[in-house]
């Protein structure tokens, strides 16, 4: 038979296959690599639409400047005098409950308040939650080391009320899943960590505090963008990319292993590409289905990461249309409020650069573990929930200008309690068939910066493994 053509292959043209391509070809621009996307444009749930003036995300809008490897990517393409961060000015976020929107109250630091008086006064805790709350100070901490839930572990620590109106909006959103089956040490391990080292949460985030005010302030803020969407970042990868072959608007059915080394990467068609080594750059259920030939246990692991689906929808109005002050980077929904979006971000005050002259800018998220249904809906319907859910929020009644909705099917992989468990069996049955790597948001980190990190990481296996 004859020998591998290409050195590597990518299947999946999202940022972390980028991301992964983009590190072959860099630390040795010989190599021959392929990458395959099943869609007709790369950048996976990166999708950044210009309109009339306006800069709309269909997907992430932002990446966390302390997991560096985002500012890192955009540093190598180039891309660094495009970063811009959060305005300054207005940083409040809110909460809807019961119908209301209320400030989360300053000092609060991830979960913990830091800060007595604000969080006393607050009215988003009833007194006996502010009391439970407290109990934080002198509660011990856990001795057994196994995995639990993200609201078990704030159960503990703070209380229902805290799981209600902090965990499960402000957290558990970010995964669009249940505080309930969400792993505390694959989502929010620091907590563990804070809980083991001081005790009390609470004392741990006024600790952390203190010590990040005496450290060299950051040049960045906590959530960073390009000025032209986070497109711009895909849009470079892919001019960086001329060198690789790339393969559009066509799925990979399998993947076989070849008699005397390497793998066959069978399309749709029936057409192979063979290389020594493949990068599976797929959402796990894909990567299970690609594998399933000669690793049904890999298939198996593979096949039980969960995933939800979720959608955004991004609306403009005139400016002079709004009552509400946009007075925020937005609000975020309690999970027993009435209210079909899960968050709202006013994109057009938290990010410049969004909206031209006289108009706001605003992206709804809907769906997520428990709120699904609502993706069984058409597209006029949607967005049809979404104004009156605005409607009864903020008081819009205006048409508005820009409409769009994204759909993001089977998206969000869920880190459920035990997920480090199955992550770990799933890389040793990786090394049981030695030129094959993963990457993407379903295995250590679902940003962006996690992707390229992933993406990165499986590259440098794939280079060390085509070493002689």
């Amino acid at each position: 038979m004859a020998p591998p053509v290409h050195n590597a292959v990518v299947i999946g043209g999202g940022i972390a296959g980028l991301a992964a391509a983009y590190s072959l070809i860099g630390a040795d621009p010989s190599i021959k690599v392929a990458l395959v996307e099943s869609g007709d444009r790369l950048g996976g749930k990166i999708m950044t639409d210009r309109e009339n003036g306006f800069v709309i995300e269909g997907g992430p809008d932002s990446f966390i400047s302390y997991k560096p490897w985002g500012i890192e990517l955009c540093r190598k393409l180039g891309l660094a005098d495009r970063l811009t961060g959060t305005n300054p000015e207005q940083t409040t976020t809110y909460i809807l409950h019961r119908g209301r929107m209320m400030r989360l109250p300053e000092g609060l630091m991830l979960l913990a308040p830091t800060r007595l008086v604000p969080f006393a006064l607050s009215p988003l805790f009833s007194i006996p939650g502010k009391l439970r709350m407290a109990l934080d100070l002198i509660l011990p901490k856990r001795d057994d080391s196994s995995d639990e839930s993200l609201a078990n572990f704030v159960r503990r620590r703070l209380g229902q009320e805290a799981v209600d109106r902090l965990a499960g909006p402000l957290l558990a959103g970010i995964y669009a899943g249940s505080p309930e089956r969400m792993s505390l040490r694959a989502t929010f391990p620091q907590f563990a960590e804070v809980e083991q080292k001081y005790r009390s949460l609470i004392l741990g985030m006024v600790a952390r505090r203190k010590e990040a005010a005496a450290r060299k302030p950051s040049p960045y803020t906590m959530f960073m963008t390009l000025r032209g969407g986070l497109g711009e970042m895909v849009g470079a990868l892919e001019r960086q990319l001329h060198s690789v072959r790339m393969i559009r608007g066509r799925a990979v059915t399998r993947i076989s292993p070849l008699e005397g080394g390497g793998y066959d990467v069978v399309l749709e068609g029936g057409e192979g590409i063979s290389a020594r080594t493949v990068i599976v750059a797929s959402p796990a259920y894909v990567a299970g289905e690609l594998v399933r030939g000669f690793s049904p246990e890999l298939s198996r692991e593979l096949h039980a990461i969960r995933y939800v689906s979720t959608a955004t929808v991004s609306l403009a109005f005139r400016k002079k249309d709004l009552s509400h002050p946009l007075n925020g980077f937005g609000f975020v929904v309690a999970g027993r409020d009435a209210s079909r979006i899960m968050a709202c971000t006013w994109t057009s005050t938290k990010f410049p650069h969004r909206a031209p002259g006289e108009h706001a800018l605003m992206r709804c998220f809907i769906g997520g573990e428990g709120r699904e249904a609502v993706m069984d809906l058409s597209d006029d319907e949607i967005i049809r929930t979404v104004r009156g859910d605005l409607r009864s929020v903020m008081g819009i009644t205006e048409e508005p200008v820009v409409a769009k909705l994204y759909r993001w099917t089977k998206a969000n992989p869920q880190y459920d309690v035990g997920h480090l468990d199955r992550v770990r069996l799933i890389e040793e049955g990786l090394a049981r068939h030695p030129g094959i790597y993963l990457a993407g948001a379903a295995y250590h980190g679902v940003g962006v910066p996690d992707c390229i990190r992933s993406g990165t990481r499986a590259a440098e296996g794939a280079l060390a493994f085509l070493k002689p």
